[in-house]
């Protein structure tokens, strides 16, 4: 039986190569431009928006109290006239990604730690480069693209942003895969 413990190695380099690959996605490759659409009077919104001085969160609007309140007639007429929307507010200022990149790349850390416990229940040590390959690309796609169609369904994120970024998660499906099977013991 494999130790999760002997398989730190191979959890950092798949983290450090999706990271550099995520990076790489988003800073050169540049098909999720198409993720968000522009508001067409985007100053005018922002400016209306403004004076509310909304905290950092997400919103719903028209919100329901419960699912009792979602029948109430002033609730559905205000849903009937709209605009409905979901929205997440972000902090006023400069763009600080510090702080996000580091939980991206504990997230991979994460990732790579589960894709390991499993591989590890499933996998004897000397097992064929491929099989490793084949079990570990798979924890992992589950673990990075998965979820992300949930919020498709639930929060009607455009498809097509989904499945760039299930891309995305194939490709760093096949990266862990590739450390996995490359250094398993």
């Amino acid at each position: 039986m494999v130790s999760l413990a002997s398989l730190w190695l191979p959890i950092l380099v798949a983290a450090v190569l999706v990271f550099i690959a995520s990076s790489l996605i988003h800073m050169v490759l540049g098909y999720h431009a198409a993720d968000y659409g522009k508001l067409a009077d985007e100053d005018t919104v922002m400016d209306a928006l403004r004076p509310f001085n909304i905290p950092p969160g997400d919103y719903l609007t028209p919100c329901p109290t419960s699912s009792s309140s979602m029948r109430d007639p002033e609730f559905m007429a205000k849903r009937k006239k709209g605009p409905v929307l979901m929205m997440t507010v972000w902090p006023a200022g400069d763009v600080q990604m510090g702080g996000q990149l580091a939980q991206w790349f504990v997230f991979c850390v994460v990732v790579g730690l589960f894709t390991a416990y499993v591989a590890t229940l499933a996998l004897p040590a000397g097992t064929p480069y491929m099989q490793v390959f084949r079990v570990t690309s798979a924890v992992s796609f589950i673990a990075y693209g998965m979820a992300l169609w949930e919020i498709s369904i639930w929060y009607r994120r455009k498809w097509a942003t989904t499945l760039r970024s299930n891309i995305d998660a194939l490709i760093y499906a096949l990266l862990t895969g590739g450390a996995f099977g490359w250094l398993w013991p």
